[in-house]
């Protein structure tokens, strides 16, 4: 993998697209000295990196469509020539080492798996998030790329995620777990049961039973695996709590001058928990299981959010998380036979 070899970076997918995109495109290369190609309408592109200064430091590659944010998986197949298509385009033929965008979560998994292909032996790809849980991050994976999914899907999901974990957060030996309904082994649907006897059995993780909603944050395990529709219901109920707590934190601040000066005494440690539960400070999702690197931005990111997520897709592109995949894959086929 060379280092050489840019991020493609979808310029027309997210909800503040194309400014702050290309804005993030200038941090990245400016402050993190990242290379990058912005992926879109060259016109729309270069008006926007001349605000900056930067017509000269990030090339464009031209794409004549873009998806929608409320396009789903069938855009894919409508838009063959979309910003999104051509970034995936651009790593399948060598040109670039891994893909960002902001865009349409469910445009973005479609075109992936239409682009790029599912590695062998990889069931489904699945996205990953971060957790930001102590003294390391948690891995909820999947969190939304399949709504349905097989025992078997979840058992290689936990593999997936392992993987994920052992080389974006340094994690040796991560535990896993299973998101139901009750940590005895008996909990949960014929689905859940049939994946716990299979977790249970498979070698090469280090499986660490049920875990529940409330189990999110403690940092119980370091891996918790899941179909896409229970993880992403579990991840969206968790941010709008964490908003809700510090939208009740600041106005309980703001109604007591106590308040406000134990506040300022803890302004360090209050803006920390700030930072580490801001889901930008992580970069966004990782679609994993593709022949390539692609990182999915909040839709709602701004500059330093779509910055951060081209550090994050290019020190997985670095760390060789999708061979690490083919071989973890190929391992367990030889195994257990189950793909």
């Amino acid at each position: 993998m060379s280092e050489s070899r840019p991020i493609a970076l979808d310029a027309m997918g997210g909800d503040h697209a194309p400014h702050e995109i290309v804005a993030g495109a200038v941090h990245a290369v400016r402050e993190r000295g990242l290379p990058v190609v912005l992926v879109g309408s060259p016109r729309v592109l270069y008006e926007a990196l001349a605000d900056h200064d930067a017509t000269k430091e990030i090339p464009i590659v031209r794409a004549e469509e873009a998806l929608a944010m409320d396009e789903g998986a069938l855009a894919s197949l409508r838009r063959p020539r979309s910003s999104i298509a051509v970034a995936c385009h651009l790593v399948r033929r060598g040109d670039a080492a891994a893909v960002v965008s902001a865009g349409s979560t469910a445009g973005v998994v479609a075109t992936g798996r239409l682009r790029l292909k599912g590695q062998q032996g990889v069931l489904r790809p699945a996205i990953a998030v971060t957790l930001p849980t102590l003294p390391s991050p948690t891995v909820l994976v999947d969190a939304g790329a399949n709504a349905e999914a097989k025992p078997e899907m979840l058992l290689q999901f936990a593999h997936l995620g392992a993987i994920y974990a052992e080389l974006a957060h340094g994690v040796h030996d991560p535990k896993v777990g299973l998101l139901t309904i009750g940590s005895e082994a008996e909990k949960g649907n014929k689905v859940v049961k049939r994946a716990h006897e299979l977790l249970q059995a498979g070698p090469g993780l280090h499986f660490a039973g049920n875990v529940e909603g409330h189990d999110l944050l403690t940092g119980k395990v370091d891996v918790i695996t899941s179909d896409g529709f229970t993880g992403n219901v579990a991840l969206k109920t968790m941010e709008g709590a964490v908003r809700y707590a510090f939208t009740e934190l600041r106005e309980a601040i703001e109604d007591s001058r106590i308040a406000r000066l134990g506040a300022a005494l803890q302004r360090s440690r209050i803006r920390d928990l700030r930072r580490r539960l801001d889901a930008e400070a992580y970069g966004g999702a990782v679609l994993l299981g593709l022949n390539g690197t692609v990182v999915i931005a909040h839709g709602a990111s701004k500059a330093q959010g779509i910055s951060a997520a081209c550090r994050l897709a290019a020190d997985l592109a670095a760390a060789g998380v999708v061979p690490a995949i083919g071989e973890r894959m190929a391992a367990t086929g030889r195994s257990h036979r189950l793909w």
